[in-house]
């Protein structure tokens, strides 16, 4: 990292490995041994922990949490809040060899890198595996162990090999009360209806609550 980027309030443990070509937001610890290569963007107040690895060019949110030995290859995205477990992986090939099938070795130009794109307020559970390309929806909760291979919407509760919906979360992550046809959070007591594989969040009175920003919707 530069001059500049250690004085706005980020803290690197002795051990880390941080491109001086990283932009590391205000507030944001990056633990020992925790790698984050070229040309990656953390947000504000982002933990990366104990030997996690963030890949070149990799874009985080503001408050997001990477815990220790996660994977994060480029070209992942994620969004402000996003919580990634213990040793979760994000891949980044569909393809993988590491030989062409003349048996020269792969180079960088000999295949094309594919994301992950996570979602505002998502969580991954500890070793996790999603493999790209896919995008995972806002506020959704995949349990750990899971291993994804397809979009999940918004709000879905994802478990299993290979992962299915077996439910919806709210915002607090606890999954959903069914109340007749509306599914209620136990904790903020916000109501949503299913729409098929999708859920879309009411307002006060019953109708789908405005400037919703995606929270509560598919994609």
């Amino acid at each position: 990292m530069t001059e500049a980027q250690r004085s706005v309030d980020v803290t690197v443990a002795a051990g880390a490995d941080v491109s001086y070509q990283a932009s590391i937001g205000a507030g944001s610890k990056i633990w020992h041994l925790a790698q984050v290569r070229e040309q990656a963007v953390l947000g504000r107040n982002c933990i990366v922990g104990r030997g996690a690895y963030i890949g070149t060019g990799v874009t985080v949110g503001d408050n997001c949490k990477i815990q220790n030995h996660a994977l994060v290859y480029e070209p992942a995205q994620l969004g402000d809040g996003v919580f990634i477990g213990p040793a979760v992986v994000l891949t980044n090939d569909t393809y993988p060899r590491a030989i062409n099938a003349d048996g020269t070795q792969k180079s960088a130009s000999d295949w094309e890198a594919v994301g992950v794109v996570i979602e505002r307020g998502a969580s991954i559970g500890a070793r996790a595996v999603c493999v790209a390309p896919l995008t995972i929806g806002a506020w959704a909760l995949v349990a750990a162990g899971s291993v994804v291979t397809r979009d999940v919407p918004a709000h879905a509760l994802m478990a299993g090999v290979p992962a299915r919906r077996i439910g919806w979360v709210g915002t607090t992550a606890r999954r959903l009360e069914r109340h007749g046809e509306v599914l209620v959070c136990p904790d903020t007591g916000e109501r949503y209806c299913e729409e098929g594989e999708a859920l879309t969040r009411l307002g006060d009175d019953g109708t789908v609550a405005p400037h919703d920003n995606g929270e509560g919707s598919g994609h």
